[in-house]
């Protein structure tokens, strides 16, 4: 029994050790590949051309000032208002999904941009309980190696935006046809408003319903 302990105690800071180590990489070095990119290949969803996107998927890495500056405005302003100021996690929408989940209305996520980040660089899709251990994580150590700003750089470069479209670069060219730094206030607002559905919501085909969400998160961003 105790050989079994000391085996456990060794794996447990051989793990520790090696998702410090990761983070403390990716605090410098861009993220080119992500977990889902891999699943989404292997496994992809949607339509025929959707799958066919997926198994080539679309990203370039650029740094956070190569990018339009309404872009972070767009997503804080659309995901996670609170960013700039929780270390990680917003109680206040957390207990708010919990209350709105207790008097049976429709389920909502809480989850900030710093935990969104963590699940795509570091995780898998999914609602298991260790899934989300790892994820509260993996979001104190990016929140205490990382900061805000790497935070958000990561986050743009890496999410899904669509049907095999990776990052804020890849969108822009797919979408809109320019670069990271040439979109435009209202199509940052697009791309934001397709994120909780990126497989469903085109933003160069906006809905009705999401031209409206896109002038109330435009509102949100402020004019300078």
């Amino acid at each position: 029994m105790r050989t079994v302990l000391k085996i456990l105690l060794w794996l447990l800071i051989a793990l520790v050790g090696s998702s410090v180590l990761a983070v403390v990489v990716y605090r410098y070095v861009p993220v080119y590949v992500t977990p889902l990119m891999v699943i989404r290949a292997v496994s992809p969803v949607g339509s025929d051309s959707q799958q066919q996107r997926q198994r080539h998927p679309e990203h370039r890495w650029v740094p956070l000032d190569e990018m339009s500056p309404w872009m972070p405005r767009a997503v804080v302003s659309s995901e996670d208002g609170n960013f700039y100021r929780h270390h990680g996690f917003d109680f206040e929408q957390i207990e708010i999904a919990l209350e709105e989940r207790r008097e049976g209305k429709r389920e909502r996520g809480a989850s900030t941009i710093s935990q969104q980040t963590a699940k795509n660089v570091f995780l898998w899709n999914g609602h298991s309980w260790i899934r989300k251990g790892l994820e509260a994580y993996f979001t104190v150590l990016i929140e205490a190696i990382w900061g805000k700003e790497r935070i958000m750089e990561v986050y743009l470069n890496s999410i899904e935006m669509g049907a095999g479209i990776y990052g804020a670069q890849a969108a822009a060219d797919y979408y809109f046809g320019c670069d990271a730094s040439e979109l435009s206030r209202r199509q940052c607002a697009l791309i934001a408003v397709s994120l909780p559905s990126p497989l469903k919501r085109d933003p160069a085909h906006p809905t009705p319903w999401m031209l409206r969400r896109a002038n109330t998160i435009s509102r949100y961003m402020g004019y300078n």
